[in-house]
């Protein structure tokens, strides 16, 4: 049974940092590449960051330079640091992990910008 448990998610203020950790099981998880994700109310869920096998890192324009993607094969466990917070990061964040067509999602953790 494959399962992406996030965590770390919380109140944070604005300017300030969280980390996420997105732990899986029951894939192959060095071989599959590894994204964040996030909804906010009353939008569609957009696509944040990923983490290829080999390593390569993406981000999404709003986050670039602020969000650091990383990934532990040994722990089987993505990470998502975010810092320089804003109000607008305010979301519902989900991890996944895809590997040819299969795609499996977390249940998400939310995220609250506030001061």
């Amino acid at each position: 049974q494959v399962q992406l448990v996030e965590s770390g998610g919380g109140l944070g203020q604005p300017g300030g940092s969280l980390r996420l950790s997105c732990a899986a099981s029951g894939i192959a998880f060095s071989i599959n590449a590894m994204g964040w994700y996030r909804q906010a109310p009353g939008k569609q869920r957009e696509w944040v960051a990923t983490i290829f096998s080999g390593g390569t890192r993406t981000y999404a324009d709003s986050v670039k330079g602020r969000f650091t993607i990383s990934r532990d094969n040994a722990k089987n466990t993505v990470y998502l640091q975010m810092n320089s917070l804003k109000p607008e990061d305010t979301a519902v964040y989900y991890c996944n992990a895809k590997r040819n067509s299969v795609v499996h999602w977390g249940q998400g953790t939310q995220v609250t910008v506030s001061s």
